[in-house]
């Protein structure tokens, strides 16, 4: 991380980007990203869902996604739409034979319906069925179970709440008109318990003490979440469309990536970078009439996400910080999910058997994109479009540094500027995300109506 250290002047275009980069990354602030996603805990939490519900049902929030799984800021924001997940304080889910709870966290209702999570003919993909009814008995604090009649728990698709909302799979996004920023919502099912379905994992065999055996109590005591989506292969059938549901682990990432080195976190950053701005989640191809675009959507943030985990427990300590090379480290990477992408396999983190490639059409056009990405190439085009864009953050005296980058010594020169000045304005930049922050905070909740769910999501 950044700190009073000299910048060492090396003669490696790479070594020279992963100084950079390890020289300008600050522990996280408070940001706008922040703020919204706080804001938007607190209109959810102030809603009640629509009529039958009972008045006292509210919604439970929880900031997921970038905002909370990174620790580090780097001078270009590694934080892209503030995502947040929400659900109903009177549904709960449990594994299939799992006894149904007697004592629940203070959060849920007195009334509090229970299904069952049901393996689906897709691993990573399940049926909910209501099978119990948990009613408090205030005098001991515990919950009576009342046996119901089973049946199928049927998704209830989400929805825009105003015209210029868009539905992404289980997830409804919209745009915060105060920081103009994309939000995504996604309605949940809490399970409080480890899905069966990712048994497995907590028990694997990792050489390399990642993650740790206290860590990986922490994420199997969080239990994970059910959402809103059928498998792509069987949203054309009706009945599995209006019935599947996926299992969602973004409360184990977000212990999972808070628990990476900060360096592991920079590559992360790093290869998120690369892919959104070659668009690899967008390849286009001409059809056989020559004359069409096609758009080939098979790489996400998600997959490499899974390619980080997957590497942060195969890979020791000692290959991410032998070198302490962040260019080296992406492209092997990179090679790594273009093996992926060859034979047509992505495995889940989680859950065995689930794969994340769904369509394996054309997958060889990103693979050799990636297998032709050499160290050299790399940190040439981490230069042209990462480090210059952080350039132009700085004065011009500084930024101009970066115009004439054609010896490494003049590389080295222009770093060693952009650095300085961003350690040098540290205080400033802290001062005014508080100035930003402030006003922020007054403006939303000026104009949102505040409850106590809502003050205690602001507290917080």
């Amino acid at each position: 991380m950044a700190d009073d250290s000299v910048v060492v002047v090396v003669d490696d275009e790479s070594k020279i980007v992963t100084e950079f980069l390890l020289n300008t990354c600050r522990l996280r602030q408070p940001c706008r990203h922040h703020v919204q996603a706080t804001a938007l805990c607190s209109s959810l939490a102030a809603l009640r869902p629509p009529p039958p519900i009972d008045d006292n049902t509210y919604y439970i929030p929880l900031i997921t996604g970038s905002s909370v799984e990174f620790y580090i800021q780097p001078m270009l924001s590694c934080v892209g739409d503030v995502d947040i997940m929400y659900h109903r304080s009177d549904m709960l889910v449990i594994p299939e034979g799992y006894p149904p709870p007697i004592e629940l966290p203070a959060e849920f209702n007195s009334r509090v319906e229970v299904g069952e999570i049901m393996d689906s003919e897709y691993p990573g993909y399940v049926y909910l069925v209501r099978s119990y009814l948990l009613i408090e008995d205030s005098h001991v604090g515990k919950y009576n179970v009342i046996q119901r009649d089973r049946s199928y728990c049927v998704v209830d698709r989400p929805h825009q709440r105003s015209t210029t909302d868009e539905i992404h799979g289980p997830a409804v996004t919209s745009l915060a008109t105060e920081t103009q920023l994309s939000l995504d919502t996604v309605l949940c099912v809490r399970c409080l318990s480890w899905p069966s379905q990712a048994a497995d994992w907590p028990a694997r065999h990792r050489n390399n003490d990642w993650p740790d055996s206290a860590t990986v109590d922490h994420v199997v005591g969080n239990g994970c979440d059910v959402v809103q989506v059928a498998h792509p292969l069987c949203r054309q059938d009706e009945w599995m469309n209006a019935r599947q549901w996926r299992l969602s682990f973004s409360r184990a990432e977000i212990v999972l990536f808070n628990s990476l080195m900060p360096l592991q976190q920079i590559v992360y950053h790093m290869l998120r970078v690369f892919t959104k701005t070659e668009r690899l989640t967008d390849i286009k191809i001409t059809d056989s009439s020559g004359r069409k675009a096609i758009s080939i959507h098979h790489v996400s943030n998600y997959h490499f996400k899974t390619l980080t985990m997957w590497a942060s427990e195969l890979k020791p300590r000692s290959w991410w910080i032998g070198d302490m090379n962040v260019v080296s480290e992406c492209v092997q990477l990179l090679h790594f999910l273009a093996d992926w992408l060859k034979n047509g396999i992505c495995p889940h983190y989680f859950v065995n058997n689930c794969n994340l490639i769904y369509n394996t059409d054309h997958l060889e056009i990103i693979a050799s994109r990636l297998m032709s990405i050499t160290e050299s190439w790399l940190s040439t085009w981490f230069v042209n479009n990462y480090l210059r864009k952080c350039a132009q953050l700085c004065p011009d005296s500084v930024s101009r540094l970066l115009d004439d980058v054609s010896t490494r010594m003049k590389l080295q020169n222009a770093v060693s500027a952009v650095v300085d000045w961003r350690r040098n304005t540290a205080l400033r930049d802290l001062r005014q995300i508080f100035n930003e922050t402030e006003y922020i905070v007054l403006y939303i909740i000026c104009g949102k109506s505040l409850s106590v769910l809502s003050c205690r999501c602001w507290i917080n």
